[in-house]
């Protein structure tokens, strides 16, 4: 997708290397529709420049950052110099991701999509996530659910929910726990059996986290959990203990979490 208006002063943008000059560098903007800038030699790098050639190469992705910019001209000041390295990454791999997020949208909604509609639709996600690709990722990962807040009809939510999670990779984190068991109850191997379930949630977990409980060596048990994110992680770890030992206590055996391991020595 590119933007049919203007960048704005200080915006960092993609460009290609179009034309290199004595006096500096023309540059087609990725992500703008017929927008052309300018690198100005003194903006090109720091310091003196002999040979704008020895800096950069016709074809050449850039990131630059605007400077200036005058519609009744059409003329866009930019400057390659003023952009860090960490930036420039950052700047890389975010137009990388919409590039991707555009092509998700065709598979979504077919490249024959009308401009109209696939302008409302993108519209919609860059108003609710700021990006195309963090709709398509927070699809994958919430679902349904996390579109609620945008105006899209159902069969746009069903196919961008669809196509997000064939095709988004989700990064995911995963933290461990511990929990100890115990229970002197004549049926206790049933009560520790369902203070396991209760620790699994019984079946209602959030559909973006996976939680695992294994058994590590009597009395004790792990809970694994992988979230989206570390906030969401850790509340389903202390959840999910929380829910084993007031079960077993509520049964008259006794439950503890840790987050550490703990020895036979100990």
């Amino acid at each position: 997708m590119k933007y049919s208006g203007w960048p704005e002063s200080g915006e960092l943008v993609v460009g290609s290397v179009d034309d290199i000059e004595d006096f500096g560098v023309f540059v087609d903007l990725q992500e703008y529709e017929d927008k052309r800038g300018l690198v100005h030699i003194s903006e090109v790098a720091s310091g003196w420049i002999k040979n704008v050639r020895d800096h950069v190469n016709e074809g050449q992705t850039v990131v630059a950052k605007v400077l200036d910019i005058d519609e009744s001209a059409q003329q866009i000041d930019l400057s390659l110099k003023d952009v860090n390295d960490h930036q420039r990454k950052d700047k890389i791999q975010e137009w990388k991701n919409e590039q991707k997020a555009d092509n998700w949208m065709l598979l979504a909604f077919g490249e024959d999509i009308a401009d109209e509609q696939y302008a409302a639709i993108a519209n919609e996600l860059l108003a609710e996530f700021g990006s195309m690709y963090e709709g398509f990722e927070q699809a994958a990962i919430h679902g349904e659910t996390a579109l609620e807040g945008t105006d899209l009809a159902d069969e746009e939510v069903e196919a961008l929910v669809e196509t997000a999670r064939e095709n988004v990779s989700v990064p995911y984190v995963a933290v461990t726990g511990y929990v100890t068991l115990e229970s002197r109850d004549g049926d206790g191997v049933d009560v520790i059996q369902e203070s396991l379930s209760a620790a699994e949630g019984n079946g209602d977990i959030p559909e973006e986290v996976d939680l695992d409980v294994t058994y590590v060596g009597a009395p004790e048990y792990r809970i694994k959990v992988q979230a989206p994110d570390y906030k969401t992680a850790e509340g389903e770890l202390e959840r999910s203990a929380q829910r084993a030992t007031e079960a077993i206590s509520e049964r008259g055996g006794a439950g503890e979490f840790h987050r550490d391991r703990r020895e036979e020595a100990e």
